[in-house]
């Protein structure tokens, strides 16, 4: 929509283009530089469009830990008692991954602290929703939040293995199944 501000001197009209809101942006994030630079973006757009930022950052703990044994009758060791005693090893075993899967989960909501706190003013006046998504692809959790947003944005590549492709597994998901409109930031041209 554009509108005409006064008269200048010149007797002509400034055309003033104002700028659609947006209700919500998801941007999702991990400690890539391509996720760094989709935040700024998000956020400045954030800010331009008045929106609520909501910063999300997925992962599988539970693919990123050794699976948890269990022993069946035929290869329980010969010195474990009696049926119903723990089993030392196994409790043990669980205790780890427990311990394992809660300090992922602190490192995730720290990444989300550090990221955003990087900011700094880009997101002064902007409502930014920090959200840790557990034991889901991040793929699959932004497809699936995408459906309540207005714009969704992602990073050209995240920390895959695969560094010759121009888009990663993530953001290549997000163009195809995401419900809203999807950026996709590239990489700096010094990191292709």
């Amino acid at each position: 929509m554009v509108n005409h501000c006064e008269p200048r001197r010149s007797g002509h009209r400034c055309p003033v283009k104002e700028v659609p809101r947006v209700g919500r942006i998801v941007v999702g994030v991990d400690a890539s530089p391509d996720a760094r630079r989709a935040l700024a973006w998000a956020a400045a757009e954030a800010r331009l469009r008045q929106a609520v930022l909501q910063v999300v950052h997925a992962y599988h703990a539970k693919n990123l830990a050794a699976p948890v044994y269990f022993g069946s009758q035929h290869t329980l060791d010969a010195a474990v008692g009696a049926a119903g005693e723990s089993q030392p090893e196994l409790t043990a075993s669980v205790h780890r991954r427990q311990a394992f899967e809660e300090a992922v989960r602190s490192q995730a909501d720290e990444l989300l602290e550090a990221l955003v706190g990087e900011l700094g003013e880009t997101v002064r006046g902007v409502e930014v929703q920090q959200m840790v998504v557990e034991d889901r692809h991040p793929a699959e959790a932004l497809v699936q939040l995408s459906v309540d947003a207005d714009l969704l944005v992602v990073g050209s590549r995240g920390r895959g293995g695969f560094s010759e492709l121009l888009l990663g597994s993530v953001s290549h998901a997000a163009v195809l199944h995401a419900v809203c409109p999807v950026v996709v930031v590239p990489s700096s041209r010094d990191e292709r």
